[in-house]
């Protein structure tokens, strides 16, 4: 790279701040919202990975197989496939096939899965002599789900998320390539497109920045829950 193309990189004239901050928060929106959405299927499916599994039932047995088919096929495709392959599901589920709100189905059929294989394992990981404890006083299921079970694997549960919520956001990057709004859109478009180095560069600093906040918060989260 020549002296011209790499002051290019760091001209930052060249960069519209009022469209980099609002790509920011549509970025940020975009990944809370899915990571919030995640959180909640992700433990859904989880839990129900967890509580299917070694049944001896048969009709028990096949809902562990169909929803872990689920999961792993959807774990398995790359995302930005994914996006190409939910678009008619996008445009029923939010009205539109571009934009913030059309990256969120995609999303969470990316990254649920993912987060749900997490949960089962941090639900694996819960001493069994606690769950056994609870049973001999009389905890029934779902007293064994929300008072022992999520709060003993609390610390696991967060540390997953936290993983699925830097993959997240790498996602969005990806999705705002075909249109999703947010900082990839920006670095594509603007920057990638128009041979606008310094919004390309800028974009991925403000990203970086973005991950290493949730990481951070996330590592602080698992820290006080440790304490506990």
């Amino acid at each position: 790279m020549n002296n011209q193309g790499l002051s290019t990189y760091f001209k930052f004239s060249n960069v519209n701040w009022g469209n980099m901050w609002g790509a920011t928060w549509e970025t940020l929106w975009i990944t809370v919202v899915s990571v919030v959405l995640v959180a909640i299927f992700g433990i859904l499916l989880g839990l129900l990975l967890y509580e299917t599994t070694g049944s001896n039932n048969l009709i028990v047995r096949g809902l562990n197989a169909l929803v872990a088919l689920f999961v792993n096929v959807f774990r398995s495709i790359p995302f930005i496939i994914l996006i190409v392959l939910l678009l008619p599901v996008t445009q029923t589920l939010v009205g539109t096939q571009i934009g913030p709100k059309a990256a969120l189905p995609s999303l969470i059929f990316s990254a649920a899965p993912f987060y749900a294989r997490l949960v089962e394992l941090a639900f694996h990981e819960v001493d069994g002599g606690v769950i056994e404890a609870a049973e001999s006083m009389g905890a029934n299921k779902w007293q064994l789900i929300y008072k022992v079970l999520i709060p003993e694997s609390m610390p696991a549960l967060t540390s997953g998320i936290t993983v699925t919520a830097i993959s997240l956001i790498s996602y969005t990057a990806m999705a705002g390539a075909i249109g999703a709004g947010g900082l990839g859109q920006l670095a594509y478009t603007d920057g990638f497109q128009a041979y606008n180095n310094a919004i390309t560069f800028t974009a991925t600093i403000i990203i970086v920045l973005i991950v290493f906040a949730f990481q951070f918060l996330g590592d602080f989260a698992v820290r006080h829950l440790d304490k506990r």
